[in-house]
């Protein structure tokens, strides 16, 4: 019937090495889905000092790790923000003064986040990531919607 339908995979589940390989690069063409990390598998950010900082400590930290694997960035970018929690703790490592400083984040920026995109938590909401930016897989890459497009 040549029926196609529109796959959206959750943000969890957009890493290539992890779960688009496993499928089949070729089942996954057109997939679409929602990034926030800069994917180590996308050329645009082969020159970019963040990713070449990642690079480094997954080649200290993780040398067999799978630098294609979003999730490997995911865990990287979620120890920064402990470590910044940790930093605002100054002296008070007390449970009270953790929570305090892990639920006030507003508007931290952390290298591998997309351009625009920062953690935001408050007492009433601990979500720390409040965006997006969809993107369809082209086969190698995410191309971000705004690319497909013709804007940067």
């Amino acid at each position: 019937m040549g029926w196609k339908p529109l796959i959206i995979l959750p943000s969890v589940s957009n890493s290539v090495s992890a779960v688009l390989e496993p499928a089949g690069i070729e089942n996954t063409i057109g997939v679409v889905t929602g990034l926030y990390l800069k994917d180590p598998n996308d050329a645009r950010w082969a020159e970019d000092p963040a990713l070449k900082d990642w690079l480094a400590w997954m080649k200290k930290y993780q040398p067999n790790a799978s630098i294609g694997d979003l999730y490997n960035v995911q865990g990287y970018t979620a120890a920064q923000v402990m470590a910044e929690v940790l930093q605002n703790c100054r002296d008070d490592l007390s449970r009270e003064n953790i929570l305090r400083q892990s639920t006030t984040l507003d508007g931290l920026a952390l290298p591998m986040l997309l351009p625009g995109i920062k953690i935001h938590t408050e007492p009433n909401d601990v979500t720390p990531i409040r965006q997006i930016q969809m993107a369809r897989f082209d086969g190698k890459s995410w191309v971000l919607f705004g690319d497909v497009l013709g804007e940067k």
